[in-house]
């Protein structure tokens, strides 16, 4: 007889688990009871006797397992749903700045312009949160999870170094300063005012090292080797400069006893092409020399060539930014030992005299901005200022009163011994020299010295083929100005290069590589010089022109270039 035949077969036994097979003996009551388990006990009950029964029996046990599957997939997904419904709909995560731990061994976070001591998630595994690392927050301000290092964050200067803190500009004038935190990765690192860090979005750390670019478009690292020698023609200048800046470096116990402090300025003037930049860099490079000996040891220069012009910025405090830029690196470099000139052509452009402020001039500020900076190098010894212009008359009073800009050196146009002497440095032994000339005068230095005198007796005859200019005086005179009386040291190298030229192309054009330089390249080459410079200001810009001709404007009523007249002579004699 069957268990269902059985009237002592109870259901609630079999779903308890007191019923089993009759071969597995007595089991433990099982609390999982399921439908498709109790299919399983019933086929076991049958055995076969009613096939169709067992046939239904097994499509039952097939669709309660699909439908199982089904149930089962419809749970996972449902899980899956509410998983994200769980995190659409819940509070979205902070994001913060690690400034470090607190002693009680809480975290310190900077999240905009707040401050928060916050707890550490337990499930966050293995934190090695650094100074500047990102953190994420939840809702309740605990830290739950590593970021890593901000990719992003404003560039600022650093304007003074504070151990392990900066103090960095905000803004391009200064006005506007904020101290930082250095991150683990600066922790170490060799910080410089002057320097450009990245901090990160709260301003709070400085996170990423931006060194100072010393190589500028205005700074020289190595100055040429120009010894006082090379430099031809203004023996008094130099002189100047030599007594003025070389004698207190180099004698600076007998300057204390005199209580006398080194010069820190000097202004050269004069007309251009006489050699004011050449000057100054071989007073940078003899001066080192000089200075190096004085101390005993080797001391580099750091010759600072600016052109005025170029610190021109049209945006509101960006030119006094960069005047203060080149004072600090000045400090700087005078720190490190090394012996800082600051040499700053067409000094005009950027130091003009300020006008009354009834409209915007650039120089109202900037002139202030310089002479403050010029009044803090009183304390550096070894940084020199030197100023060149064109137009002395249009630099600011007060940049150059004593004390700023003590001395004014005039660079005078060259006299024939400074011709000879320019001449000389140009027209070296190293120059091939024409064959004939060569063997005329016995050799490289009898033909040297005969083309430099020929050249000089050339360019300063005083007749009609060598006058230039007419200055009519106020007081009824008339002087002629000759070709001498507009000669220059950079007119006298062109006139050799352009006859190295003339000498070049003979060569090439005769096939004969022993051609040299001649005479007649040299006389060719200051005619054509003088005739491309016959350019005459019109009467607007008659002022500048007298000013480099050494004339007061005052005195003078016009100028009238003679080679022009003289063409409208031929010309209307060719009409007649």
């Amino acid at each position: 007889m069957s268990k269902r035949e059985d009237r002592s077969f109870d259901p609630r036994e079999e779903r308890r688990g007191g019923y089993g097979r009759e071969e597995d003996g007595p089991r433990a009551p099982d609390t999982t009871y399921r439908a498709l388990a109790l299919v399983d006990r019933i086929l076991a009950h049958v055995n076969g006797e009613d096939p169709r029964l067992t046939n239904y029996l097994l499509l039952l046990r097939h669709q309660l397992e699909t439908d199982e599957a089904q149930f089962e997939e419809a749970q996972k997904l449902l899980a899956e749903y509410e998983e994200a419904y769980q995190k659409l709909t819940s509070p979205a995560n902070r994001v913060g700045t690690y400034l470090g731990e607190t002693p009680d061994g809480y975290a310190s976070v900077a999240m905009g312009d707040g401050e928060f001591v916050c707890s550490l998630d337990p499930k966050l595994e293995n934190p090695d949160l650094q100074v500047g690392t990102r953190v994420k927050l939840n809702e309740a301000y605990a830290i739950v999870g590593d970021l890593g290092p901000w990719p992003n964050g404003a560039i600022v200067k650093i304007a003074e170094v504070l151990g392990e803190r900066l103090r960095v500009s905000m803004d391009a004038a200064g006005q506007s300063s904020r101290v930082v935190l250095r991150s683990a990765p600066l922790g170490e690192a060799k910080l410089k005012q002057g320097d450009e860090v990245r901090v990160e979005p709260n301003f709070r750390v400085a996170l990423e090292h931006f060194p100072q670019q010393d190589v500028r478009d205005y700074y020289l690292e190595e100055v040429p080797e120009i010894p006082w020698d090379r430099v031809g023609g203004q023996e008094e200048a130099i002189q100047v400069i030599r007594d003025a800046i070389e004698h207190p470096l180099l004698y600076p116990d007998l300057y204390a006893k005199f209580e006398k402090r080194p010069l820190k300025g000097i202004l050269l003037y004069g007309p251009p092409g006489c050699g004011k930049t050449l000057i100054g860099k071989a007073t940078a490079y003899n001066l080192t020399r000089e200075y190096s000996e004085r101390v005993g040891r080797d001391v580099e220069e750091y010759f600072m060539f600016i052109n005025g012009p170029k610190i021109l910025n049209m945006w509101l405090g960006e030119s006094e930014r960069i005047v203060r830029e080149i004072f600090a690196q000045a400090r700087e470099k005078a720190k490190e030992g090394r012996l800082v000139f600051i040499f700053i052509d067409e000094a005009e452009a950027i130091l003009r005299t300020r006008s009354s402020g009834r409209y915007l001039n650039i120089a109202n500020t900037v002139v202030p901005q310089f002479a403050a900076e010029m009044d803090g190098l009183v304390s550096m010894e070894n940084v020199v200022v030197m100023l060149t212009s064109n137009r002395p008359d249009y630099i600011d009073p007060a940049i150059l009163r004593p004390e700023r800009i003590d001395r004014k050196v005039k660079v005078v146009r060259p006299d024939r011994k400074a011709a000879r002497e320019i001449l000389g440095i140009y027209l070296h032994a190293g120059i091939p020299y024409d064959p004939a000339t060569l063997s005329e005068h016995g050799g490289v230095e009898g033909a040297r010295e005969a083309l430099i005198e020929g050249a000089l007796q050339f360019l300063f005859r005083r007749n009609e083929d060598t006058e230039f200019l007419e200055v009519h005086l106020r007081n009824g005179g008339v002087e002629r100005l000759y070709w001498k009386d507009l000669l220059s040291g950079a007119l006298i190298r062109s006139v050799v290069e352009r006859a190295k030229d003339y000498a070049i192309k003979r060569a090439i054009a005769t096939k004969d590589f022993e051609q040299g330089v001649g005479l007649e390249d040299l006389q060719r080459a200051i005619r054509v010089e003088y005739k491309e410079n016959e350019i005459f200001p019109k009467t607007d810009t008659q002022e500048d022109w007298l000013k480099l001709l050494d004339y007061e404007p005052e005195n003078v009523v016009t100028l009238k270039p003679i080679r022009q007249d003289r063409s409208q002579q031929v010309a209307r004699r060719n009409v007649i």
